[in-house]
């Protein structure tokens, strides 16, 4: 039996532990693009093995349905609870936490990509579900969805 003592706030970018992040659910509160977001305690998370195309990077100009892929990512997870799930990676070098994102049952990495607003994006050793990103993308690609209908590669 387990107690755990609720704060009465949580700090900007409060540290998560492991317990807190396999049972806790964290609101979203900012969509940065269309695989990064910010919860409300100031976390920014980046999603594990994919990349949509960009919207905010100064140094490109915004890619082929960037702004479609912020839009479904916005959709999916703006104002709702997620729950992350580790790989191996803690953090990338922006300091972003690396996870799967999950809304429900549904994980937003892979519905993200089975719809093609982004293509699979593998950076061993986070590889836990390399083959059903890659799964997804060939049929994503195979039907001519989102990007995979309107960009040119």
């Amino acid at each position: 039996f387990l107690v755990r003592s609720v704060p009465t706030f949580i700090p900007k970018a409060a540290p998560f532990t492991v317990e807190e992040e396999e049972t806790d659910t964290w609101l979203v509160s900012r969509v940065i693009d269309g695989d990064t977001i910010q919860l409300s305690n100031g976390e920014k998370v980046r999603y594990i093995g994919i990349d949509a195309p960009e919207t905010k990077d100064p140094r490109k100009p915004v890619e082929c349905f960037g702004e479609e892929a912020y839009q479904k990512n916005r959709e999916l997870v703006l104002g709702k609870r997620v729950r992350l799930e580790k790989d191996v990676s803690e953090r990338d070098k922006f300091g972003r936490l690396l996870r799967y994102v999950w809304v429900g049952d549904k994980m937003v990495n892979l519905e993200l990509v089975k719809e093609g607003y982004a293509t699979v994006y593998t950076v061993p050793p986070d590889v836990k579900y390399q083959k059903l990103f890659q799964k997804a993308e060939q049929e994503a690609r195979r039907y001519y969805r989102g990007l995979w209908g309107k960009c040119h590669f």
